[in-house]
């Protein structure tokens, strides 16, 4: 069976049963089971001098051991494949945590709040209602391609040992990544490593976008912001995703009680948005999934003949 065939078997599990609490509440999910390694070698090396060659370390052996594991895994023949690569896509469990936000806005300001704060590492207590919904709309574009592009595309590229060394570098990137202190030396090298491995994912999730809503004639505005965007990689698809909607992104917010004065993605959109465009950045979740799936169901087609 061809890769793209399992790819569109595993976006279908996954999109149907996404995580279900009956079997992650007893046994380990695979994500759990990188971030335990990851913290175990956070507390074995991060100390001392020479953090950012032993960060450097720490993700050689992440990527040798994701990429042993991910081989071993795929000897057990495609439909382990297709599990494997099932429960690290992350779909419906990503379109749950942001249609949350958008119900609990609907039901006051402190449960919306209380929802994002689920999803967002940012200061949620304060939050307008715009505020949380711009955060789930932004953590929805965002997450789009590091949850979904990104692992498909890795898994297209070099099967289940690539997905492996990609969640594995994306979660220690969500460890370990943050320029304060104690991460800046040693999550140097996971930072860096995912920003390569999300380049291209990241810019074609924002070509999907513009695809599915014609959006191309602000190609240049989308690339403006984002290069200014925090992040290399976040910025095209939010920019994609604020014009799809007709809102304004990003702006300044808040993290451990300091305020951040970050560029505005599509500032000139409506900056007022609530519960509405929450659930319209889910539907677009599913509309590219859709393309996504469909593409592949057409190269499966394709390479039946070829």
């Amino acid at each position: 069976m061809s890769t793209p065939f399992l790819l569109v078997c595993a976006m279908c599990l996954d999109a149907a049963l996404g995580e279900p609490d009956w079997l992650w509440s007893r046994v380990r999910h695979p994500a759990v089971m990188m971030g335990n390694v990851v913290g175990w070698l956070d507390k074995l090396l991060n100390h001392e001098v020479r953090r950012r060659l032993k960060g450097t370390v720490a993700l050689v052996l992440l990527v040798i051991g994701a990429f042993v594991l991910g081989w071993g895994s795929s000897l057990l023949g495609p439909w382990v494949e297709t599990l494997v690569c099932a429960i690290l896509l992350a779909q419906k469990s990503l379109v749950s945590h942001v249609r949350d936000v958008g119900h609990g806005l609907l039901r006051s300001l402190s449960e919306g709040r209380a929802s994002v704060a689920m999803i967002v590492s940012r200061d949620t207590g304060n939050m307008t209602r715009a505020q949380v919904a711009r955060s789930a709309i932004e953590s929805a574009a965002e997450n789009l391609s590091d949850g979904v592009i990104a692992p498909a595309f890795w898994f297209l590229v070099a099967g289940l040992p690539g997905l492996l060394i990609y969640k594995t570098v994306n979660t220690a990137d969500s460890m370990i990544g943050y320029r304060t202190k104690k991460y800046r030396e040693f999550g140097w090298a996971a930072a860096r490593m995912d920003d390569v491995l999300n380049l291209i994912p990241a810019r074609l999730t924002c070509v999907m976008i513009m695809g599915l809503t014609g959006q191309w004639a602000s190609w240049p505005n989308i690339v403006a912001d984002a290069r200014r965007h925090i992040s290399p990689n976040a910025g095209w698809p939010e920019a994609a995703m604020a014009r799809a909607l007709n809102v304004a992104l990003a702006g300044p917010r808040s993290y451990d009680g300091q305020v951040r004065d970050l560029a505005w993605v599509n500032g000139a959109a409506r900056r007022e948005i609530g519960a509405e465009e929450v659930f319209s950045a889910c539907d677009m979740l599913w509309t590219v999934w859709g393309l996504a799936v469909g593409i592949l169901v057409v190269w499966s087609g394709i390479g039946l003949f070829f």
